[in-house]
């Protein structure tokens, strides 16, 4: 492999001839080579962007040429872009406060200008007016708020609108409710089906409350919060700069020293991605019990048929989708402890345990993300109900009860229940013969349509 020297405060080292990257991210990854889980993209993305404002902003302060910030800038566009996804191959497993990860883009940006013939020196040109200490948290922060505002709500105010549109296609199907996994009273499909999609838009109303939080930023406070070496002013700059390039109201923390040590926001917003999770899960296990069968489960749903379901059993189809979302939302529970342990780990000025919050933040919101497209396409779009079966249960239910309960008592109507269960017979006929109500006075009572 051919190599050149590069040099920082340490001495001298080969690095691919190749690369971009400088001595600070090869000494990362030559040191930590742990797990294999590089730095999520949308960190470096989030770099990208960060690293471009600051670079505008100190050209307005004179601390970087027109030709300095205008190389910045560059490359910083072509990161974002893509074109360069290479370059950045540090893993998660590293320092905690995600320096190296932070030199990397410093260096790569540095050697893309050189490239054009621009020089600049990682630290005091691509790093001017900054810390790893306040860069890497504002990434965190930037990167968060673009996966919550730009994937997962888009992708869930889809899936929304799918049950949405499923609600609507049957305004007065009626089916039996189930309470503790038994027999209830009924409700209409289309009722039930408004539950899963508020089970979709409540989440994103507590996402929207998160990014408010989230687009908080530590930039400005540099190495412990009292923003030495950063200009006056500096971090409204840089907010200023990030607003127009992303669309989102990104504003300085107004106490650094909280900004620097503390991952309160990321919590908050992960627990927002968690309750989504968990209604996901419940959505999901709903579907698949109701179209479980086809002859020997409930059967109510009928959910399109997508892949083979088993190797040894022909013909067998199983509720993949479904299972897609829970084992989806079982990650997310995990990546949420994660995150609230590292959360808490903030000692001093500084908490070190910021690349692992980043992973597991953006594993969780791509995973959302995908996961509700996918179902929604594969599963939910294709939903339609077994209206056949739907009645019968309805009518062979004995919680239709409960509507004969302001005529003939409470008592009386669970003894009517108990009696059809044990001799199997139908609700009416209990009723009938225990001469409580007259035949047309059962069906006049016990109208399913008047109890929704």
């Amino acid at each position: 492999m051919n190599t050149r020297i590069e040099h920082d405060t340490m001495g001298e080292i080969a690095v691919p001839a190749d690369r971009h990257w400088g001595a600070q991210t090869q000494r990362s990854f030559e040191n930590f080579k742990i797990g294999g889980q590089r730095q999520p993209k949308e960190i470096i993305t989030a770099f990208a962007y960060l690293k471009d404002a600051c670079a505008q902003a100190n050209l307005e302060v004179g601390k970087l040429t027109a030709e300095q910030a205008g190389a910045i800038s560059a490359a910083c566009e072509e990161i974002r872009a893509g074109k360069w996804d290479d370059e950045f191959p540090l893993v998660v497993w590293q320092t905690g406060s995600g320096t190296q990860t932070n030199m990397n883009v410093n260096e790569v940006i540095a050697h893309l200008a050189a490239d054009k013939g621009v020089r600049l020196h990682p630290n005091d040109h691509v790093n001017a007016s900054q810390s790893s200490n306040d860069t890497f948290p504002s990434a965190l922060h930037i990167a968060a708020a673009l996966s919550v505002a730009n994937d997962v709500i888009p992708a869930a105010e889809r899936l929304a609108a799918a049950f949405a549109k499923l609600e609507q296609a049957y305004p007065d199907l009626i089916r039996i409710g189930r309470t503790h996994l038994q027999d209830a009273t009924p409700l209409r499909f289309a009722q039930e089906v408004s539950g899963w999609r508020e089970l979709v838009e409540a989440p994103v109303r507590m996402l929207r409350l998160a990014l408010t939080e989230l687009e908080r930023l530590a930039i400005g406070g540099t190495a412990v919060g009292t923003g030495l070496n950063a200009p006056k002013g500096y971090d409204e700059m840089v907010c200023a700069k990030l607003r127009a390039m992303t669309g989102l109201d990104f504003t300085p923390d107004e106490n650094k020293f909280h900004a620097l040590t503390s991952k309160d926001a990321l919590v908050f917003a992960h627990g927002a991605l968690k309750a989504l999770a968990a209604n996901l899960m419940k959505i999901a296990n709903d579907i698949r019990f109701e179209a479980s069968g086809p002859r020997c489960g409930m059967g109510e749903l009928h959910i399109p048929e997508n892949e083979p379901g088993s190797s040894i059993m022909p013909g067998k189809v199983n509720p993949t989708q479904c299972e897609a979302v829970t084992m989806v939302a079982v990650q997310v529970m995990g990546n949420d402890a994660a995150i609230g342990m590292a959360a808490s780990q903030g000692n001093f000025q500084l908490n070190v345990f910021l690349p692992v919050s980043a992973y597991n933040f953006q594993l969780s919101a791509r995973l959302l993300a995908d996961v509700m497209d996918s179902f929604r396409v594969h599963c939910v779009e294709g939903i339609t109900p077994n209206v056949e079966k739907m009645e019968y249960n309805l009518h062979n239910s004995l919680m239709l009860v409960t509507c004969l309960t302001p005529k003939i008592g409470y008592e009386a109507a669970a003894k009517c229940a108990k009696k059809a269960l044990a001799e199997g017979t139908t609700l009416k006929e209990a009723v009938l013969a225990l001469g409580l109500l007259t035949g047309p006075e059962f069906d006049e009572t016990v109208r399913p349509e008047k109890m929704v």
